[in-house]
């Protein structure tokens, strides 16, 4: 049985982000970024897919919290005769990746104990595991192809140190050959297990760090130094945010899950830590969220210039720039963290899955289609951008008339929508309007004091054409509402994002009559919407998917700034109530197994979050400045 979404809690150090189960377990870390092969699988299969519990011998746990804003992770446990804490963090000060896990026994007498299983490239690749001598310590060293890793701290030794064998490898004189020899996926990961005794105010260390296996692998950190120079810059991150909202921990959690999922070296923002966790248990609706959607990334540039803090966006509009180049031709929907434009997607057929959830999938070929919203996104938030005072240069308005370019080109092509669709193309009426968006934020650059040029008259008949079009056949007069699609009767929930690109007003009788049929068409016994309907096949893909959380915040959104705020308090309290202990959240929700579903934690879960809370608060402040 797999381990529940909610029990786990995300590390990070703006480069990866490993999850750690409420009893100890690692069971995803890739590294050493995001987007890279996973060393430990267990979350997509089971334990000799690769994991490293860190438990505490006939210990309950009694609590785990983040320390206050930051990513630093402590479990209490108790036992029988003691208690004691574990803290697990990923330094932020160190020029590769290492996780460390420190242990303090704060009173009595603890045993701890260790069950680690190495594998490399998602369980494709069995290490050769061998003790090494540095300094006056000794390590375990382990190595597959590219990769290597670096186990500091009190030794660990194989499972099986009974046989006869276990000598030499003690010893450091016997890699782990048979291991290896029978290695591959689907073999048994090496396991390495250790039980260490602490009295009350001893404290043991362990420091995994990974290198490039050519290389001479890098010293161990000091922990000391390592865990206080994180802990500052996560608390220094935090109050440096402006947070003023009726729910300030939980918009600040959210702004730190975003801050979590941006690459510091590169500025690509990823959709979420994970791959392949199912929309449905079971179900085959199981994507990588590993890389940057140019739509997430853009929607999280929002919320950061709402809240005063224009400056953090300058490094994804930096990696927007690479990314895209002088290619906007082609611009792509994701792209790799560094901006790679190959995500081929593929089938890990030895992973048996999370929940038994299969196929799992790496990669994404989603990257592959056309979105006709894209673009649209992208310019609001850099219109976002410019307006908070960040000036443009040649490069980043360049970059933008290319885009207005490529929508001209596409104006009239159908195409996958929002929730990428793999069934038959359609113009999408949400798509539609991004891109009568994207001219109108051209338009607005020129006609303010920017000092931006471009051709103005041929943006303003595109948004023109435009805003008719959807009109036209965008709207159903009779059901007094937007569709889907043009030409189609049903809705869609990214129909609740047409206010926010200025296209009409939240109150509007046509947005109104939209809600009215999200409400009958979209929203569940249980009271949450659902993106779209599947019973139809139209997005070409087998089986159902739960109530997805953004959406779900999009109509607190709705009903705040429509005159609806008790029902916006009321859907906003209940969606709050599914995140976890530590406040995170997953793409979708199960009312009926009360359990997170999907990717995890999911950017675009905690974007609607933040803008439901603002929307709230500016709902609430409304009568007052009247």
């Amino acid at each position: 049985m797999s381990t529940p979404l909610e029990d786990y809690a995300l590390l990070s150090d703006l480069c990866t982000g490993p999850l750690v189960s409420r009893d100890g377990s690692i069971d995803w870390l890739c590294l050493p970024r995001y987007d890279s092969p996973a060393v430990f699988s267990a979350l997509l299969g089971g334990p000799d897919d690769g994991r490293w519990r860190l438990s505490v011998v006939d210990g309950e746990v009694v609590e785990r919290r983040y320390i206050p804003h930051t990513f630093v992770l402590e479990t209490t446990w108790r036992t029988p005769t003691g208690r004691v804490r574990v803290t697990d963090f990923l330094p932020l000060t160190t020029e590769h990746a290492d996780l460390v896990r420190r242990v303090q026994c704060l009173e009595g007498t603890v045993e701890v104990e260790h069950d680690l299983r190495l594998r490399f490239d998602y369980a494709r690749a069995t290490p050769w595991v061998r003790v090494v001598e540095r300094g006056d310590a000794r390590a375990l060293l382990s190595l597959a192809g590219p990769d290597g890793l670096v186990l500091y701290g009190s030794l660990l030794t194989w499972a099986d140190d009974d046989d006869a064998g276990a000598d030499d490898r003690r010893a450091g004189r016997l890699g782990r050959f048979d291991a290896q020899a029978e290695g591959g996926a689907g073999a048994p990961a090496p396991r390495l297990t250790g039980r260490f005794r602490l009295e009350a105010r001893q404290t043991l260390d362990w420091d995994l760090t990974v290198f490039p296996s050519h290389e001479e692998e890098p010293p161990a950190v000091d922990v000391d130094n390592a865990l206080a120079s994180t802990i500052e810059f996560w608390t220094q991150w935090s109050a440096e945010r402006r947070v003023d909202t009726g729910h300030n921990a939980q918009v600040l959690r959210s702004m730190l899950v975003l801050r979590a999922l941006t690459h510091a070296r590169t500025g690509g923002v990823v959709a979420a830590p994970t791959a392949s966790l199912p929309e449905s248990p079971g179900g085959s609706r199981n994507w990588d969220y590993r890389y940057v959607w140019l739509r997430d990334a853009a929607l999280t540039i929002e919320v950061a210039v709402a809240h005063g803090h224009a400056h953090a966006a300058l490094p994804w509009r930096n990696w927007l720039l690479r990314a895209v180049a002088g290619d906007a031709d082609h611009v792509q929907i994701m792209y790799g963290v560094g901006g790679e434009r190959e995500l081929t997607e593929k089938v890990l057929a030895h992973l048996a899955g999370y929940e038994g959830s299969r196929p799992v999938r790496i990669g994404n070929g989603a990257a592959d289609q056309y979105q006709a919203d894209v673009v649209g996104e992208v310019m609001i938030a850099l219109a976002r951008l410019r307006d908070a005072g960040v000036a443009e240069d040649e490069w980043s308005w360049g970059l933008q008339k290319s885009l207005l370019r490529f929508c001209e080109r596409n104006l009239d092509r159908k195409d996958n929508g929002i929730w990428e669709m793999r069934g038959e193309l359609h113009h999408f009426t949400h798509g539609r309007v991004m891109m009568w968006a994207a001219f109108d934020r051209g338009i607005r650059a020129v006609e303010h004091p920017h000092g931006l040029d471009g051709p103005v008259e041929r943006w303003r008949e595109l948004r023109e054409q435009l805003r008719s079009e959807i009109e036209d056949l965008g709207f159903d007069a009779e059901l007094n509402s937007f569709t889907q699609v043009y030409g189609g009767t049903r809705v869609d929930a990214s129909l609740l994002q047409l206010p926010h690109t200025g296209f009409l007003a939240h109150d509007d009788p046509r947005m109104l009559g939209t809600v009215a049929r999200i409400e009958s068409e979209l929203v569940d016994d249980h009271g949450l919407v659902h993106r779209y309907r599947t019973d139809n096949g139209m997005d070409g893909l087998a089986g159902d998917e739960h109530p997805f959380l953004i959406c779900n915040f999009w109509l607190v959104e709705q009903y705040a700034l429509s005159g609806r705020l008790d029902e916006a308090q009321a859907l906003m309290d209940r969606l709050l109530g599914f995140a976890n202990d530590v406040g995170l959240l997953a793409e979708e929700y199960d009312p009926v197994e009360r359990r997170l579903i999907g990717n995890f934690p999911q950017a675009f879960s905690h974007i609607g979050l933040i803008r439901a809370a603002d929307a709230i608060a500016a709902a609430q402040r409304r009568p007052s400045e009247g």
